[in-house]
């Protein structure tokens, strides 16, 4: 009895040293994050790194603005008018995040963090008709915006901390092993805690890869969006009829030449029949 009664305290000390250590290591992960924004040529774009084990688990270069409604009292002060405060993700912000197996994690976090964006993706596997299949794809945005902040919102009602979610969201769908890339705009709507409330998250210029990224600080292979793939169809087709309408007329020529000098080397048969003596 008494050498379990020191056996069990041993185990239990033992438990809890571990889950500390797993808790440190976590959150040491979490802290090897990089924002590189300084190094991109858009002003409006950000870069960040998320780094694990000396490795780049996580990269994501994106320029996102949020237009958030927010209600303020009227000249009369009896009626509420709702004004739209427009906000975009600044550089020098404060990035935070993890990479897991099937679950990776970007937080960020600006003006003196009153405002936080939180973006969840997810790797899920699939059937198919050529079996199965593995893709990402980002599956919950969180945006929390403080209505006090004066840079933004002038004299909101109620101001205060409000947390926009996205509802059953299935965004940026990529194959796994590969990046996703969208220069076109894309919006996503986030419900705000604020009542009757909607937040619109905007993107643009994304380069985005959460798992699997073979070489440090260098994207896998791009999959490209729908929009982006129509419109460089919509700029190269004009060049590729423009190309085919060339060769027609250069066949067309070819072939008009080589009739041409056919029929001048033919014989010509005199009308005039008294001039048949003279041939041969």
């Amino acid at each position: 009895m008494d050498l379990r009664g020191r056996a069990f305290p041993s185990v239990y000390r033992l438990r809890v040293l571990l889950m500390l250590f797993y808790t440190m290591a976590r959150i040491t992960a979490e802290q090897e994050v990089e924002n590189l924004s300084g190094l991109s040529t858009n002003p409006e774009k950000d870069i960040f790194v998320v780094r694990e084990n000396g490795t780049t688990c996580l990269m994501a270069e994106f320029a996102a603005k949020f237009i958030v409604p927010y209600d303020v009292w009227a000249s009369n002060y009896v009626d509420l008018i709702t004004e739209q405060a427009d906000i975009s993700l600044t550089r020098g912000a404060e990035v935070k995040g993890h990479c897991g197996h099937n679950e990776s994690e970007l937080q960020v976090f600006w003006v003196d963090r009153a405002y936080a964006l939180k973006m969840l993706f997810v790797k899920e596997s699939h059937n198919a008709s050529k079996g199965p299949e593995a893709t990402w794809r980002l599956s919950k945005v969180q945006f929390v915006y403080d209505s006090s902040e004066k840079t933004h919102f002038k004299d909101a009602v109620s101001a205060g901390k409000h947390t926009a979610n996205s509802h059953r969201l299935s965004a940026l769908v990529t194959p796994a092993g590969k990046s996703y890339e969208c220069q076109a705009q894309q919006s996503i709507s986030l419900a705000s805690s604020d009542p009757q409330k909607t937040v619109t998250m905007i993107l643009s210029a994304v380069h985005i890869q959460p798992f699997d990224i073979i070489s440090d600080f260098v994207f896998s292979e791009e999959h490209k969006c729908p929009v982006d793939e129509r419109e460089q169809l919509e700029e190269t087709l004009p060049l590729i009829l423009g190309l085919i309408l060339g060769l027609v007329i250069v066949v067309t020529l070819a072939i008009y030449h080589i009739h041409h000098k056919m029929t001048t080397n033919q014989v010509q048969i005199p009308r005039d029949r008294s001039q048949y003596k003279h041939m041969g």
